[in-house]
């Protein structure tokens, strides 16, 4: 059964797309997983990030609305073991056309056609806003690893999605994985009072590995590789490959995938 983590911020400006490519190609290099990317934002960063126009390809649209079969619009990326399911201008409000606009159920569709697929695990790239494109990730998910930077609005909006995902994991439990800070600067003066709201917000979830500012990323995103290819030995190459160890520790020592917000759990509860 898949491992399935909704990669997810409030705010754009955060990395996630970035953190989603370099998480799922560091799974499938350096860990030997079958690893599936969804680019689930109509944006398509994750789709040009791995070399694919995304006017050229289907997304998950046509499969939501019934008209394509999922496997039909999974393609293969240049990393060995890693796919792409991409995304295009038809998922902006895509649950009010067709046949999802009738479904009160529809934000529940994704998880089911994600149960047909056998990776080991499968990342999905979110819009960096709390919309049913979000909740229809959140819901199929098992995990979600939140990105969020060192700045003001970008902490502030953890609490707007932390409130978020309690409502959904109501009915839909899910556990978080994490947080990652990307454009981390180890000097930077307001660090300790963002590292504070973080932990009130997702107590015990923040990441050790922290994703330093590295122009080598941008680069990789010109070729649609991911650095891991482009600049091995990059601190973002570095960065990245200890983040996803940490993840890697985290999805696999899980005992329960219940969601946690507020206080520290009872003896038995343990949040990965």
């Amino acid at each position: 059964m898949s491992k399935i983590i909704a990669v997810s911020s409030f705010k754009g400006g955060t990395a996630k797309t970035s953190t989603a490519l370099h998480v799922g190609a560091a799974l499938a290099l350096f860990h030997k997983k079958k690893v599936l990317l969804i680019d689930f934002d109509a944006q398509a960063n994750l789709t040009t990030g791995l070399g694919y126009d995304p006017d050229r390809q289907d997304s998950l649209a046509p499969v939501l609305q019934g008209k394509k079969k999922i496997q039909d619009v999974i393609v293969k990326t240049g990393v060995k073991n890693l796919h792409l399911l991409p995304a295009d201008t038809w998922l902006e409000r895509i649950e009010v056309t067709g046949v999802l606009a009738a479904d009160r159920y529809s934000h529940e569709r994704l998880k089911a056609l994600l149960k047909t697929l056998s990776y080991e695990i499968i990342l999905i790239d979110t819009p960096p806003s709390l919309c049913w494109l979000t909740e229809s990730a959140l819901i199929a998910a098992e995990h979600s690893l939140i990105c969020a930077t060192p700045e003001f609005y970008s902490v502030k909006g953890l609490q707007r999605l932390s409130h978020f995902m309690k409502n959904i994991a109501e009915r839909h439990p899910f556990s978080i994985v994490g947080v990652a800070l990307s454009f981390w600067n180890e000097r930077g003066k307001s660090n300790q009072a963002f590292l504070e709201v973080i932990e009130e917000t997702f107590p015990e979830r923040l990441f050790q590995s922290k994703i330093r500012r590295d122009i080598r990323i941008s680069e990789a995103s010109v070729f649609g590789k991911p650095v891991f290819k482009t600049a091995p030995k990059s601190r973002a190459a570095h960065d990245y490959l200890s983040l996803t160890k940490e993840v890697l520790a985290r999805i696999y020592t899980q005992v329960d995938s219940r969601i946690g917000f507020g206080p520290r759990p009872s003896p038995g509860v343990v949040l990965s």
